[in-house]
């Protein structure tokens, strides 16, 4: 697919069908991913990759209890056949950058202006959503928040150095997919955004 056409394309989509995704264009959506720029060189990130009812169903019970589930206004996101888990890893960072080309021997997370260990996941997100409008799927990103975190560790056995940025739903758009009433915002105007020269 055309960069432009992929770029048009690209939406959260929120209503799936149950259809599987085909296991090559996951390797290759996860390999896009694996791709994205990083600090040093770092690639701190990792994913939690779940695959058909099975996995994703213990998900869903993770981060969405019964009584809101049955009242979620997008019941197909269930439907969704992956869920990825992208996942940062701060100590990845303090110590690639106490390494002799980058010299930061106190591992102090002070130095760094940003996160980048989560900017770095998010950069890897972002291009595993692209993949998977290229291979003619649709995707949302979305949080999971407060306690859901540690429930998510908990049953996946994610390790205590990653943070889970968010997940990924993956699947097949259902025909019924209903936009999120937020878009009637619009996008904002170049002008609002973009300052060429100063602010």
């Amino acid at each position: 697919m055309d960069f432009d056409d992929v770029i048009a394309r690209r939406k959260m989509v929120r209503n799936f069908t149950t259809d599987p995704v085909d296991r090559a264009a996951l390797d290759r959506i996860l390999d896009a991913a694996r791709r994205a720029p990083s600090a040093g060189f770092t690639q701190g990130w990792g994913f939690l990759v779940l695959v058909g009812p099975e996995e994703t169903e213990r998900f869903w019970r993770s981060t969405f209890s019964a009584d809101r589930r049955a009242t979620f206004g997008w019941p197909g996101l269930f439907d969704a056949a992956v869920i990825v888990v992208p996942c940062s890893n701060e100590s990845a960072y303090l110590n690639r950058y106490a390494e002799p080309d980058k010299g930061w021997t106190d591992r102090d997370p002070t130095r760094w202006p940003v996160p980048y260990w989560h900017i770095d996941t998010g950069f890897a997100a972002m291009q595993l959503q692209l993949a998977v409008v290229n291979e003619g799927l649709g995707a949302l990103f979305f949080g999971i928040f407060g306690q859901r975190v540690d429930a998510v560790r908990a049953e996946f056995g994610i390790p205590n150095q990653f943070m889970p940025i968010g997940a990924i739903a993956i699947g097949h758009p259902a025909n019924r997919d209903v936009p999120s009433p937020s878009l009637r915002r619009g996008h904002k105007p170049r002008d609002e955004v973009v300052h060429y020269g100063d602010w």
